[in-house]
């Protein structure tokens, strides 16, 4: 959480020390497993260790929506300082470790360290710069373009997180995540995944993924990282 929060602001060691100081409880989850369900209360905040999550809305009918992909380095539920109640829900798409800490306890570290405060409302101004991109993607880019932004975002932030190369990495989600994080069906997915493949965008194995030419796969996802803000530094 201090590697994430020095890229977003300039931290001393006084805040270091209060982030050392924290109350945090390590917890790992398997596969599946949710941390939050949608209409829950919580005075919990979430910092990702290790594995991936997405976050995630239903219909009343029960169709789901991902709104979110996270990875380690990455602070969930920011919104429990001041919000109790979720109103959406978190779950694990590989097996996780997070550490929990009480809403309250970082209430107070943002209150009593400006610094620590401008990089979490840095954090969340990002967040939703990649919310609006996922309506954009969603609502007005085509299928093709849907799942190669998807890959390319994956890839980009990936590398951002310290977590590997963008031109080659393991896909935590499975072709039913993508579809509902992208409004198609599974069969669509499958269909966009083969035709990256033909165009010599992607070579596929199962969930591994190679991105065979970066410029080509962006120029076809109509993918331009500005939106990330190079996740601040």
């Amino acid at each position: 959480m201090t590697r994430k929060l020095e890229r977003l602001g300039t931290l001393n060691e006084q805040d270091r020390s209060a982030l050392r100081d924290l109350p945090l409880t390590a917890r790992r989850t398997a596969a599946g497993q949710h941390l939050l369900r949608e209409g829950e209360d919580s005075t919990t905040c979430y910092v990702l260790l290790s594995g991936y999550a997405c976050r995630y809305k239903t219909t009343s009918a029960g169709a789901r929506q991902i709104v979110s992909f996270h990875m380690a380095g990455d602070i969930v539920d920011l919104q429990h300082l001041l919000l109790s109640r979720a109103d959406h829900s978190i779950q694990a798409m590989t097996e996780l470790t997070f550490a929990a800490t009480p809403a309250a306890e970082l209430k107070k570290l943002v209150q009593s360290h400006p610094a620590i405060a401008e990089a979490l409302w840095r954090d969340t101004l990002i967040d939703g710069s990649v919310y609006r991109e996922w309506v954009l993607n969603v609502g007005r880019r085509d299928a093709k373009q849907r799942v190669a932004h998807m890959l390319c975002e994956f890839a980009a932030r990936r590398e951002k997180a310290g977590l590997g190369s963008p031109a080659s990495f393991e896909l935590p989600m499975t072709q039913d995540d993508i579809a509902d994080a992208t409004g198609l069906t599974n069969v669509h997915v499958n269909r966009m995944l083969a035709l990256l493949a033909a165009e010599g965008l992607i070579a596929r194995d199962k969930r591994h993924v190679e991105i065979e030419d970066w410029e080509r796969m962006c120029e076809a996802a109509d993918f331009d990282p500005a939106y990330l803000h190079a996740l601040a530094a």
